[in-house]
């Protein structure tokens, strides 16, 4: 859809004769109840067992209509449904009482036992990050792809990720492309090879390196796969029994080591047909806030990095996303003592040889910190704290700093009476962002009356944003529920800010 024109422009004075034109334009992308996931469904306790007996008691006729009803119900759903009942068959066939040769549609309605819908966004859609598509062939001139993350929310409020896909044109108006009525979740895909280093300094900090983990590591040469772990641990585990706490260390290195996996989607599907959906221990209550990045490499090659919170139902963890094409992605752990709270936010290349991450350690303030290794992060220092009314309880990032001549372009969230979030910007030095060189004195973006009621009332927010043609174009989630798209005129921006 074609964002042809947009609502009055709306004025927030910042300082006296100073105006910031923040125009909202006509998009807006709400929750979706149509849009259906399918996943497995395992009953807990021996229900399995006593659902597969009763299908195995039905005659073979009975299997095939039953199944002909599934299918005509579901198929046209799903992609493929077929494979995968057979795969949710796989993952109960250590249930059957009886080792009878089933038939193939005997396989796929015990499947169907097993498999359920998830309206994966079917409760908010929101907290957007919106990044350069690695695909610019075949646009007109002045015109970019680009891709928006998006958080998207269903039952039990467990979050995903998922995707759309649009162009800004030359005068800064969007069109996004429709999504397909498909959502597919990838297969899991162990971790290829772990780098036994890296391993070893992540159990130190989980304080897991104890002797039973070293003698595990020892047998593994420099880089291992999942199976060569799992062979090393049963074989160090059947003559370690006499070490305390065999079953907590055993458990923490295959939870650390399953938290480290790949996944990948056909190059047939549309983007808009992928759903990360959470399938790590560390995940198993969502992934939530997604910020993405578009980083240069040494090399002039570009690779796609993006912060997550992992949660679990009770701890917030971050952790990384990678990938080059958004068809293979790899998910890792992020180490080190800085490697807390939400809101970490990697910065587009290296400064000074070094990585640059902001995040917020403490609840409450900005913080900058540097690191040779991408997935180990320490001494995080202060850069900025809650100053102004609108900000007083809670100061944070809204994704990636922004490149620009001038400097490092931050968007920020501030907290303030009533729970109220509201977004600002600040500028960072350019060679050293630790200096802040210019901020807003008041919000360039606070909820209006359209905004302010959703799932969690009186918010705007983004996860990232970028720039085009002299304009900021910034995809915001309001209260939790929506996402709308404004643009604003960068030098208005900065021309507003206090040295």
């Amino acid at each position: 859809m074609r964002a042809g024109s947009s609502d009055p422009l709306i004025y927030l004075w910042v300082s006296p004769m100073r105006k910031i034109e923040v125009e909202r334009l006509k998009i807006a992308l709400k929750p979706s109840h149509s849009r259906v996931l399918i996943r497995p469904f395992v009953p807990s306790g021996n229900r399995a067992e006593r659902i597969i007996s009763r299908v195995m008691c039905l005659s073979e006729e009975e299997v095939s209509a039953h199944l002909d009803r599934v299918l005509a119900e579901f198929a046209d759903r799903h992609h493929d449904i077929c494979d995968v009942l057979l795969r949710h068959f796989q993952r109960v066939r250590h249930a059957r009482i009886m080792d009878h040769k089933l038939s193939e549609k005997r396989k796929l309605l015990i499947g169907s036992y097993f498999t359920q819908e998830y309206a994966l966004e079917s409760a908010a859609l929101f907290n957007p990050s919106i990044v350069l598509h690695p695909d610019q062939s075949g646009l007109p001139a002045g015109s970019v792809r680009f891709i928006l993350s998006l958080r998207a929310t269903g039952e039990g409020h467990i979050s995903s990720i998922v995707f759309r896909e649009g162009v800004l044109h030359q005068d800064a108006q969007i069109t996004l492309v429709p999504p397909t009525p498909y959502v597919v979740e990838p297969e899991r895909i162990p971790y290829l090879t772990y780098d036994k280093p890296l391993f070893e300094r992540k159990l130190q900090e989980l304080e897991l390196d104890d002797e039973l983990a070293r003698r595990i590591l020892s047998a593994l040469g420099p880089t291992f796969t999942l199976t060569q772990l799992n062979e090393s641990i049963t074989n160090a585990a059947r003559q370690s029994q006499r070490f305390p706490g065999v079953k907590y260390t055993i458990e923490g290195i295959r939870l650390l080591a399953l938290s480290n996996y790949e996944k990948e989607i056909d190059a047939d599907r549309q983007l808009s047909e992928l759903a990360i959906f959470p399938s790590a221990p560390s995940q198993s209550n969502g992934i939530e806030d997604a910020r993405f990045v578009r980083f240069a490499e040494d090399d002039g090659t570009f690779t796609y990095f993006a912060t997550y919170s992992a949660f679990d139902g009770s701890t917030v963890v971050p952790q990384l996303l990678r990938t080059s094409d958004f068809r293979h992605f790899v998910f890792n752990t992020l180490n080190g003592p800085a490697v807390r709270n939400k809101g970490m936010a990697l910065f587009p290349r290296k400064i000074n040889g070094c990585y640059a991450m902001l995040s917020r350690q403490d609840n409450e303030n900005i913080f900058l910190m540097y690191s040779d290794n991408v997935h180990f992060w320490y001494s995080p220092e202060i850069i900025m704290r809650p100053t102004h009314m609108w900000e007083f309880v809670q100061l944070g990032n809204c994704g990636s700093p922004i490149e620009l001549d001038e400097g490092w372009l931050v968007l920020s969230h501030g907290v303030g009476p009533m729970r109220k979030y509201c977004m600002g910007a600040f500028l960072l030095d350019k060679k050293d962002p630790s200096k802040v060189v210019g901020r807003l004195r008041k919000p360039l973006l606070e909820p209006n009356e359209n905004e302010r009621e959703g799932y969690v009332p009186n918010v705007v927010y983004t996860c990232g944003a970028m720039t085009y043609n002299g304009f900021l174009i910034l995809p915001y989630a309001m209260s939790d529920y929506a996402t709308g798209f404004a643009r604003i005129r960068l030098t208005e921006i900065l021309n507003s800010m206090d040295d």
